[in-house]
């Protein structure tokens, strides 16, 4: 008896982990099987999101494309939160080092902007340091170039349906307001 108590508690304990970041991110059925730390290091499972649309974008601070994209995600933001739409923005400082503080300079350059949409601790998006999230994006969408799924530069977006399905891709240079119709589709 004690044996089967303990099975079925290293078993719960193995499905945990498994729920909490897949190590085989192909395995995953959504972005709702994974956890990411948010800006303040507290762990965040993405199932919160359930039923609603999200744009998942990596940010960075030194950026060309930086206050227009700051800029039209916070419009984009304000318009939809009511309706259903979540932005979750990673920082990451892989595109020429342009992501180079700490998370709490990170928020403090997020706060200067007015960003209310949700921030999230600094990751690699490439590479083999990944974090599995960017790994299934990317599994799921691709991108435009046979044989390289890389994330291309700062502000790639994607965009995910209610059931955390990864249904859109869009490059960096693609401004957050041409994403409305598809916001739309989705919501």
């Amino acid at each position: 008896m004690q044996f089967i108590v303990l099975l079925t508690i290293a078993v719960a304990a193995l499905c945990y982990v498994w729920a909490e970041n897949p190590e085989d991110y192909t395995k995953a059925n959504s972005v709702y099987d994974f956890t990411v730390e948010d800006i303040k290091g507290n762990n965040v499972s993405l199932d919160k999101y359930k039923g609603n649309v999200l744009i998942i974008v990596n940010v960075a601070s030194n950026c060309g494309l930086t206050e227009k994209n700051y800029e039209q995600l916070n419009t984009l933001y304000d318009k939809y939160e009511d309706k259903g739409l979540r932005i979750l923005a990673f920082p990451c400082n892989q595109f020429l080092q342009q992501e180079p503080g700490t998370n709490e300079e990170i928020a403090e350059f997020a706060a200067n902007h007015n960003v209310t949409f949700d921030m999230f601790s600094k990751i690699d998006v490439n590479g083999d340091d990944a974090h599995p999230l960017y790994k299934f994006l990317k599994y799921k969408q691709p991108g435009t170039t046979p044989g390289n799924s890389s994330v291309e530069w700062n502000f790639a977006k994607f965009i995910v349906d209610k059931e955390g399905q990864v249904v859109e891709r869009h490059i960096p240079k693609k401004d957050p307001l041409e994403l409305i119709p598809s916001i739309e589709k989705y919501l």
